[in-house]
């Protein structure tokens, strides 16, 4: 760990569009802690808050890794950086695999490379959550399936492809999340067309084998324990219960609520301990609807989408992230309020969407008036918002502008990030 320097009062804070990295820079910039905004977009809403500092221009991940990683090190090696939170999966990867490079300039508060890749490979986690006695999913190889006679669903093995997990790409190459695909009973899906369902680009990575999971029929319910570690000691934690997410399917959480279970918050802390955990990190579960067991689904190494319900309900995570950072962990208040929450607005939008539109073999579609007045009654119920604050309405313009012909974004924009 470096020496700590008296002028070591910024924060280097690698953003996307989701509005967890607005929630850091206002969480930050109202602590009065410098914050660098760091991106390869100029357009980033977080760019547009005023709490938001300095702005700094990389290369795409998606273009060049190695590149971004240069960008990221020679923001970290400024004598007025202290640390860094990962946004984004490439951020944990780069980071955790560059360590020895990054820690000679800043505090490392994140991840080994050793469990960031264990995170990024289902089957390996899997393997690691039943170590810990979790409770988890039948889950297997696409190769390794022998009976397609149940619900089943089939997911990318890796959350990212880079180099370390695929040898058919290069070091510099990095493919984004990809989504999953919904398989009814009886069907043997073809690997090759899976594949290509899964990329969604011209490139096609053979050696890419996803993995299938027994379906958990209440998919749309998903539960999360979020927590900051100390090698494996949890120094804070909050819960979440996602309502609804960006399909009807369930998704990308955009209405969610604090909650607190002790079954969560041991099944959590369990895990993170197991792993040695270092660093922020969001665990996900989903609950049998037949047996109430809730079953381990994936680790987030990062900052999480739902930041902002957190931070609503006094849960901190920023904040607390830069007191452990700079040994001020006794500072941090490990209480949080229950009920809290708050809506992604165009997610409502897209669920609404996927209402109207959507197929999911496997999940019932909900009626579009019952879908309606669920959105509409709970953002009246719950009137919070990740990107609109009065006090600070930057972000907001800045998204919906890019959502405009006029202003939207020419290349380089990854969907779901």
């Amino acid at each position: 760990m470096p020496e700590q320097k008296a002028d070591d009062q910024s924060i280097l804070l690698p953003v996307n569009d989701s509005g967890s990295s607005i929630s850091c820079v206002r969480s930050l910039g109202k602590h009065d802690i410098r914050t660098i905004a760091i991106s390869e977009h100029r357009d980033r809403p977080a760019f547009a808050s005023r709490y938001c500092d300095e702005t700094i221009i990389v290369p795409s991940p998606y273009d060049d890794l190695i590149a971004y990683k240069d960008g990221l090190l020679s923001a970290a090696e400024r004598t007025d950086v202290h640390t860094i939170i990962p946004h984004r999966e490439m951020d944990s990867y780069v980071l955790s695999k560059y360590q020895a490079e990054f820690e000679e300039h800043v505090v490392p508060l994140w991840p080994s490379f050793e469990n960031v890749r264990i995170v990024h490979d289902s089957l390996r986690m899997a393997d690691a959550a039943r170590a810990a006695g979790i409770p988890t999913p039948e889950t297997w190889s696409f190769e390794d399936v022998e009976d397609w006679d149940r619900e089943l669903i089939v997911k990318p093995r890796y959350s990212i492809l880079t180099s370390d997990y695929v040898s058919s790409l290069s070091p510099s190459d990095c493919e984004g999340k990809m989504d999953p695909v919904y398989i009814p009973p009886n069907t043997e899906p073809d690997l090759e067309t899976i594949q290509a369902e899964m990329h969604k680009s011209d490139s096609h990575i053979p050696d890419h084998i996803p993995i299938v999971q027994e379906f958990i029929r209440d998919t749309r319910t998903e539960y999360g324990f979020r927590g900051l570690c100390d090698d494996g000691n949890s120094v804070l934690t909050c819960q979440k219960r996602q309502v609804r997410g960006t399909t009807y399917a369930g998704g990308a959480s955009v209405f969610r609520e604090t909650m607190r279970d002790p079954h969560i918050e041991e099944l959590g802390r369990t895990l993170l301990e197991h792993l040695d955990w270092h660093g922020l990190a969001s665990v996900q579960f989903l609950r049998d609807p037949e047996s109430g067991e809730y079953k381990f689904t994936e680790i987030n190494p990062r900052v999480w989408a739902s930041l902002e319900m957190d931070v609503l309900a006094g849960a901190d995570f920023p904040y607390a992230h830069w007191l452990l950072a700079t040994n001020n962990a006794d500072r941090i208040d490990p209480d949080y309020d229950v009920g809290t929450g708050n809506h992604l607005l165009i997610g409502e939008l897209q669920y609404l969407w996927s209402v109207l539109r959507d197929e999911y073999p496997l999940v019932e579609r909900p009626r579009f008036r019952r879908a309606l007045w669920d959105v509409l009654s709970s953002c009246y119920d719950h009137p919070h918002f990740d990107y609109i604050h009065l006090d600070d309405p930057g972000p907001f313009a800045r998204g919906v502008l890019n959502q405009l012909p006029i202003g939207g974004r020419s290349t380089g924009q990854v969907a779901g990030e």
